[in-house]
């Protein structure tokens, strides 16, 4: 394609090289278009091309490092959104609930409304109601022709001196109030007003004692109690008695104590069942001693809360490792009763994942000062490293037992050795020895004579030999005796 016209600049570089120095075809200056459609299409692919050919710069952001293919990824792993967040709020929000379900329950709705809406609620209840009944007073003057004889001294009124809708206002808020200034007064001759003015009164107190114990128990609510409850910034994960525990801290600011204080601790992870079933933030119960007893405190001062990791923990198999690539957030509630006023307060926090230190230990913040302990809230969230093996709780457990039954096994089988030794020296009898009673005697007796040739053919001409083995005599007799002696001759005789 013939270029006119223009200035191309071509960079051509290959993999792992750098970039070649541009070549530049110069051209006649162009002629000035006079209007944009007078641009060639030659013209507008030169561009295109020259732009795809300018080589990409991949621009690495604060926080991530060059992959494999040199794309930048982030180091930091993605924060989990939690469910519960460090001040004890629950994330998260209920839709299509229905606001009926909410109108039937109105006065937990008023107490759970935040404090700027409870005063306008407060404010309005009131204010509605004055107005509401200061109008049907005015209506009522209204309808008799009060109003029309002010100046009528014969005239005996419905209310008197209520010449306006602000009088018939006012004596609305005397007559709810309980005020009665004695200004305005209702009369007797007013049978509709007798009864306006009982309604009012009932009503009036009934939205007294609706209101006032709404913003009674907004105010005595022990939420605020919770604020002095603190819990540690990070949960620790260390040997403890040989095993290992997973543990936090958690205090009380204030001198008032919390009564019947009870812990709990749930573990929340998502997990899929053996069918399929995916289960979204599922609750795993973590004990922290309800077997033992030991999740009702005592708290007066600081106190670590421990998770021993054994086989029933949801803990068992993992590692450092995999702690730090797992995904999972720890819920941790603290209720108790408040001393002050008796009423149930509950105070919570959570650990993500990230937040587990593993192989850290609390530092100790109680000192034993003249007459009393002190406790230094300012090392209430510092730890410390410790020696803490990286494998799981499960892979420790089993490498102590593999220890102990070597070494139960080496001494046994030690034992066993020196007993069979010792059994052996007591029932082997001593060795042989020689014993002049024990005699074997061997005698050969050979008799000659004349032998004639009448007795050579006769069988039984054969030489007399006689061995005999006596065994016995002196401690052998005796045994002898009992058990039998043994004697065993052998003689052949040769007779003539």
């Amino acid at each position: 394609m013939a270029l006119e016209n223009s200035t191309l600049r071509v960079s051509v570089s290959e993999k792992g090289e750098e970039p070649a120095p541009p070549v530049i075809f110069d051209a006649p200056p162009p002629k000035a278009p006079t209007t944009n459609q007078n641009r060639s299409l030659q013209d507008k692919m030169a561009a295109r091309e020259a732009q795809a050919n300018q080589p990409r710069k991949k621009v690495q952001g604060a926080g991530q490092e060059r992959g494999r293919f040199g794309w930048g990824r982030n180091k930091r792993k993605r924060k989990r959104q939690r469910y519960v967040e460090k001040n004890g709020r629950c994330n998260v929000q209920h839709g299509n609930t229905g606001t009926y379900r909410y109108l039937t329950d109105i006065f937990t709705t008023l107490v759970d409304l935040n404090w700027r809406c409870s005063l306008f609620v407060f404010v309005m209840a009131y204010a509605v109601t004055w107005l509401f009944f200061g109008a049907i007073w005015y209506l009522i003057a209204y309808c008799r022709g009060d109003l029309d004889h002010l100046e009528d001294v014969a005239w005996t009124p419905c209310v008197n001196n209520l010449n306006s809708f602000i009088s018939a206002f006012l004596f609305s808020i005397e007559t709810e109030t309980t005020i009665g200034y004695g200004h305005r007064v209702i009369t007797d001759q007013c049978p509709v007003g007798t009864m306006l003015l009982l309604l009012q009164a009932i009503l009036g107190s009934m939205v007294n004692a609706f209101m006032v114990g709404c913003m009674f128990v907004k105010i005595s609510q022990p939420n605020k109690r919770a604020e002095t409850l603190v819990f540690s910034r990070n949960a620790v994960i260390s040997l403890r008695d040989d095993k290992l525990c997973l543990m936090f801290r958690i205090g009380d600011l204030r001198s008032s104590h919390i009564v019947g204080a009870n812990m709990r601790a749930k573990l929340i992870k998502s997990k899929q069942t053996q069918e399929g079933e995916f289960i979204p933030l599922d609750q795993t119960d973590i004990s922290v001693g309800f077997e033992t007893g030991d999740d009702r405190l005592f708290l007066v001062s600081p106190l670590v809360i421990a998770h021993e990791i054994d086989c029933r923990s949801a803990f068992w198999d993992m590692s450092q490792a995999q702690l730090e690539k797992d995904d999972f957030e720890i819920v941790v509630i603290l209720e108790g009763m408040v001393e002050a006023t008796g009423m149930t307060c509950q105070a919570r926090s959570s650990y993500l994942a990230e937040e587990v230190l593993w192989g850290h230990r609390f530092s100790p913040m109680m000192s034993l000062a003249e007459g009393f302990f002190d406790v230094d809230y300012g090392a209430f969230h510092h730890s410390f490293e410790v020696d803490t093996p990286s494998c799981s709780a499960h892979e420790l457990a089993l490498a102590t037992a593999r220890r102990e039954a070597h070494l139960y096994w080496s001494i046994s089988s030690r034992l066993d050795e020196e007993n069979r030794l010792d059994e052996e020296e007591k029932w082997d009898p001593p060795p042989p020895m020689v014993d002049q009673s024990v005699k074997t005697t061997t005698t050969t007796t050979t008799t000659s004579s004349p032998v004639t040739n009448d007795d050579r053919g006769d069988a039984n001409d054969e030489p007399m030999t006689a061995t005999t083995f006596v065994v016995g005599g002196g401690l052998n007799d005796a045994i002898g005796e009992q058990n039998g002696s043994v004697a065993l001759t052998s003689q052949s005789e040769s007779e003539a």
